[in-house]
C-alpha cells in the first residue's frame, strides 16, 4: 500500500502501474549529528577585535604578551651578539633596542597598518643575511672585539635603511595588495599553516636542551590551562586567560632553585647555558637607564652585497608577516584582511625597516607568531590589550636591570610556551579549508604539494647551512647567494610561491567555486564586504586626509 498526505488507495496489480521510487540513501555520516557550516569569524572568542576587558585585566594580558615576545628577542641577540665579539653589555643593549623598535612598530601596525591585534617581533628571516656581512668583517683587523661588534652593527644599519626601501615600494605601489588577489583558500592554508609548523625547531628541540625545566613547563601549561579550569566557575576565566603568566612564575622559580643548589654545577656548558638562571649575565651588564637613540653604535655602513642580501629577507619578512596577519584577523574575530590593508601593512612594514635601521636593531621585525598564538590560547582578540602590551616594551628597553630580569628566563620556558602557540596558529591555517571544497581531488593535490614542499624544501636549505651561514646555494656571487638561500629557509615563503602557482595555473578558470574564490573575493576590494571598513579603517577619521593609494 502506497499512503500519502492526502489519500490512500489500494495497490495496483502486479504488472501494473508506477514502479516505486528509488531509495535515496542518507549522506555519510547524516545521521551522527549535526554538520558544521563555515563560519568567517569565530565565536568563540570573549574579546573580539572592539571589545576590551578591564583595564586591570587588559594591563596583566599585556604583560603576558610582553613576555611571550621577549623569548625571541633573547635568542636572537644570544645568536647573533657573541658572534660579531659583543659582550654581555653589548648584547643586553642589542636587546633594548630590539624591544624598543618592536614597540614603537606594534604601535605603528595596529594605528596605521594592519590594524589588527599583532605584535612585530624581531625576525629569523634576517640571520642569514647578518651572518654574511658578520663572516665579511670575521678576517678584519680591529683592536678589540668590541671594535669589531660596533663595526658589524654600522653595516648592518646601513644594509637595513636601504633595504627597507623595498617593502615601502612592494607596500605603497599597491603591488603588494594586488598580488594577494591570487591568495585564495588553498594557497592561504598551508602558508598559514607552516607559518606555524614551520617553526618547529625553536619548539622541542629547544625545550629538551634542558628536559626538566622545559617539559615541566609544557605539561603544567597543558594541565593548568586546559583542565584544571574546568574545576569551578570562578578558576575557568583566570586560567583561561592568565595560566601562562602563573606557570612561567613557578618554573622559573623552580629553575632558580635548582641553580642555587649546585644542581648545574658539574654539567657541560650547553646545560648551563640552557638551565641556569644565571648565566646570561644581563642583570649584571645592562644599564639601569638607556634611550635607544638614532646612529647609537655610529655612522651607517653601505655595501651593495650587503644591502642586496638584506632585500632577500625584507621580502621574507613580508612573507611571513602576511601568513601571521590572516591568522590573527581570524583569532581576532575580524575577516580576513582586504588586499588595500595588506598593502599599506608591508609599506608601513618597510617604514618600521628603516626606523630599525637608524636606530641600530640588528634584525628587522615580522609579525609575531607567538603573540598571534596568545590570542587563540587566551580568547582575547582585544586590539588595545596589544597596544598596551607596547608601553611594556618601551619601559623595558629604556629601564634595562629591569628588562634583564625578564630576559634571564631560561629558553627552554620559552620553547615550551612556543610548542603550544605554534600549534595554534597551525590549525588556524587548517580551519580556512572550510572554504574550498576539501572533497576535491584538485584541491587535495594543491595543498599535499604546497604543503610539503614549504616543509621539505626549507628544511634541504637548513640542513645544508653550515655555521658560518653559508647555504647550499654558493655561486660565486655572495649577494645572490644570500637571496635564494633565505628565500628557500622561509616555510612560509615557499609555501606563498608553490601555492600561488599551482592554485592560479591547474585548471583555474574551471574551478572557481572549487577553490573558494567567491568567498574570497569581498575581501579582496576596499568595499566588496561592509565589515572591511568596520575592522580596518583608520582611527580619528584621519583617512579623510589621506590619498586613497596609501590606504
Amino acid at each position: 500500500m502506497v499512503e500519502t498526505a492526502h489519500h490512500s488507495h489500494q495497490a495496483p496489480p502486479p504488472g501494473h502501474g508506477a514502479p516505486p521510487p528509488p531509495v535515496v540513501a542518507p549522506p555519510l555520516g547524516g545521521a551522527r549529528g549535526p554538520i558544521f557550516h563555515p563560519a568567517e569569524q569565530l565565536l568563540q572568542l570573549h574579546y573580539c577585535i572592539h571589545s576590551n576587558p578591564s583595564w586591570v585585566q587588559t594591563a596583566v594580558l599585556a604583560f603576558q604578551h610582553y613576555i611571550v615576545m621577549l623569548g625571541t628577542t633573547v635568542m636572537i641577540a644570544t645568536v647573533l651578539v657573541p658572534r660579531m665579539g659583543g659582550s654581555p653589555g653589548d648584547k643586553a643593549r642589542v636587546i633594548q633596542s630590539l624591544l624598543f623598535m618592536s614597540g614603537v612598530n606594534t604601535l605603528l601596525q595596529t594605528w596605521f597598518g594592519t590594524r589588527l591585534p599583532t605584535v612585530m617581533g624581531p625576525s629569523f628571516a634576517y640571520i642569514i643575511s647578518v651572518f654574511a656581512i658578520i663572516n665579511d668583517f670575521f678576517d678584519s683587523d680591529f683592536q678589540n672585539d668590541h671594535e669589531r661588534f660596533t663595526h658589524t652593527m654600522r653595516a648592518i644599519q646601513g644594509s637595513l635603511i636601504v633595504s627597507s626601501f623595498l617593502n615601502i615600494i612592494l607596500g605603497y605601489s599597491n603591488a603588494w595588495g594586488k598580488l594577494t588577489r591570487h591568495f585564495g583558500p588553498l594557497v592561504l592554508v598551508p602558508a598559514v599553516c607552516v607559518v606555524g609548523l614551520g617553526l618547529f625547531s625553536r619548539g622541542f628541540p629547544q625545550l629538551a636542551n634542558c628536559v626538566e625545566i622545559g617539559l615541566l613547563m609544557l605539561i603544567l601549561l597543558v594541565i593548568s590551562q586546559q583542565y584544571l579550569q574546568h574545576l569551578h566557575p570562578i578558576t575557568k576565566p583566570m586560567l583561561e586567560r592568565y595560566a601562562l603568566l602563573l606557570c612561567v612564575g613557578i618554573v622559573w622559580a623552580f629553575a632558580a632553585i635548582l641553580t642555587v643548589s649546585g644542581a648545574y654545577n658539574n654539567v657541560k656548558q650547553q646545560t648551563k647555558t640552557s638551565c641556569r638562571t644565571d648565566r646570561s649575565f644581563l642583570m649584571s651588564s645592562a644599564p639601569w637607564i638607556k634611550i635607544p637613540y638614532p646612529f647609537q653604535w655610529g655612522t651607517p655602513i653601505f655595501r651593495a652585497s650587503h644591502v642586496f642580501g638584506m632585500m632577500g629577507a625584507a621580502l621574507v619578512s613580508s612573507a611571513e608577516s602576511t601568513g601571521t596577519f590572516y591568522a590573527a584577523a581570524r583569532l581576532s574575530g575580524a575577516t580576513s584582511p582586504p588586499g588595500h590593508v595588506m598593502s599599506r601593512s608591508i609599506g608601513l612594514q618597510g617604514i618600521g625597516q628603516l626606523l630599525e635601521g637608524i636606530f641600530g636593531s640588528v634584525v628587522g621585525t615580522t609579525g609575531s607568531v607567538e603573540n598571534v598564538g596568545l590570542l587563540g590560547l587566551t580568547r582575547v582578540g582585544s586590539r588595545r590589550v596589544v597596544q598596551i602590551s607596547t608601553a611594556f616594551m618601551i619601559f623595558f628597553s629604556i629601564f634595562g636591570k629591569f628588562g634583564a630580569f625578564f630576559a634571564s628566563i631560561p629558553l627552554p620556558i620559552f620553547a615550551a610556551i612556543y610548542c603550544i602557540l605554534y600549534g595554534i596558529v597551525a590549525a588556524t591555517g587548517i580551519s580556512l579549508i572550510q572554504f574550498a571544497n576539501s572533497n576535491s581531488l584538485r584541491n587535495i593535490y594543491v595543498l599535499g604539494v604546497s604543503l610539503f614542499m614549504a616543509i621539505s624544501i626549507p628544511q634541504y636549505f637548513i640542513a645544508n647551512t653550515d655555521a658560518s651561514g653559508h647555504g647550499p646555494v654558493r655561486t660565486k656571487g655572495g649577494w645572490f647567494n644570500d637571496i635564494l638561500n633565505t628565500i628557500f629557509s622561509s616555510p612560509p615563503t615557499v609555501a606563498l610561491i608553490v601555492g600561488t602557482l599551482l592554485d592560479n595555473t591547474l585548471e583555474a578558470r574551471h574551478a572557481v567555486d572549487e577553490r573558494g574564490l567567491p568567498w574570497m573575493v569581498p575581501f579582496h576590494h576596499r568595499k566588496g564586504d561592509s565589515r572591511n571598513e568596520e575592522f580596518y579603517s583608520y582611527p580619528l577619521r584621519i583617512s579623510e586626509y589621506i590619498p586613497t593609494r596609501f590606504l
